[in-house]
C-alpha cells in the first residue's frame, strides 16, 4: 500500500488548506504525432482563459499571485522560490507560447491555468515508500528539473518528500528530475493545492476537470482525494 500523508507540521501552517491529489494507473503518456494539435489546441485555449487571471496592470497585483506569494511567506524557501501557477501565469503575461510536453503535463498545465491553480505530478514508479507533504529538516536530496546542480532542501521548508528525499520543492515551486512525468510513465499521483478558503473551491472544480481530460484521453478510471487536516491521508494500491 502507497500513500501520500499531509504531515501535522503542514496543517500548523495552513490549517484552512486543502490538497486535491489524483492517481491514475495503466496510462501510455505519449502522444501520437497526429494528436499535436489536440494539445496545442488544449494550451491555447487555456492561456486564453488565464488571462481572466491577469486583470490589474501590474502582474504581482493580480489576487492568485498576492495569495501565493502571501504563502510563501509563511514557511522558509529558497530565495526567489515562486509558486509554480505565478511561473506560468507570467509566461502568460509575456505572451509565449506553450507547447506540448507530454500528455500528462500538458493536461495538467491547461487546468493550471484555467483554473489560476498551481499542478504538479509525480511519476508512482519512481517513487521510494510513502509520499510526504511537510517541513524538511534540511539536506534532503535534491536534483531540479532542467538543471545538473543538486539543490538540497532548506530546514523548515515545506517540501513534498519520500525515503529518497525531496520531491517537490518550496511546495509546489520546482519538480525533481528523479520523479518527473516522462513519456515511460505509465502511474501518477497528480495535486493540486489550495491553502486558503478562498482558493478551495476552485481547486476543486480544477481537480474534477483534471479527472475529466484524464480519464477521456486515456480511456481509464482514476481515483481523488481531498486531503484537509482532518482527513490527511490518501491510499492506493
Amino acid at each position: 500500500m502507497a500513500n501520500l500523508i499531509v504531515d501535522p507540521e503542514f496543517w500548523e501552517i495552513f490549517p484552512a488548506g486543502q490538497i486535491n491529489v489524483l492517481v491514475v494507473k495503466g496510462i501510455k503518456n505519449q502522444a501520437k504525432a497526429e494528436e499535436e494539435p489536440y494539445f496545442k489546441e488544449l494550451l491555447a485555449k487555456a492561456v486564453h482563459e488565464a488571462k481572466n487571471f491577469l486583470i490589474e496592470e501590474t502582474f504581482s497585483q493580480n489576487d492568485v499571485i498576492v495569495q501565493w506569494r502571501k504563502a510563501f511567506t509563511q514557511f522558509k524557501t529558497k530565495k526567489g522560490a515562486r509558486s509554480s501557477i505565478e511561473a506560468l501565469l507570467k509566461r502568460v503575461s509575456q505572451e509565449r507560447i506553450f507547447q506540448p510536453i507530454n500528455p500528462l503535463v500538458d493536461l495538467y498545465n491547461s487546468v493550471s491555468l484555467t483554473h489560476g491553480v498551481p499542478c504538479g505530478g509525480e511519476d508512482l514508479a519512481s517513487l521510494e515508500g510513502d509520499l510526504h507533504l511537510g517541513k524538511a529538516q534540511g539536506g534532503e536530496a535534491f536534483l531540479p528539473l532542467g538543471t545538473e546542480k543538486s539543490a538540497p532542501a532548506l530546514p523548515e521548508e515545506i517540501i513534498y518528500y519520500d525515503q529518497a528525499g525531496a520531491v517537490c520543492r518550496c511546495l509546489n515551486w520546482r519538480e525533481a528530475q528523479r520523479t518527473m512525468l516522462t513519456e515511460k510513465t505509465n502511474s501518477a499521483v497528480l495535486v493540486i493545492e489550495a491553502v486558503y478558503p478562498q482558493q478551495i473551491a476552485r481547486s476543486e472544480q480544477a481537480i474534477e476537470a483534471l479527472k475529466t481530460l484524464v480519464e477521456q484521453y486515456f480511456h481509464v478510471e482514476s481515483s481523488l482525494w481531498k486531503l484537509t487536516k482532518a482527513e490527511p491521508i490518501a491510499e492506493w494500491d
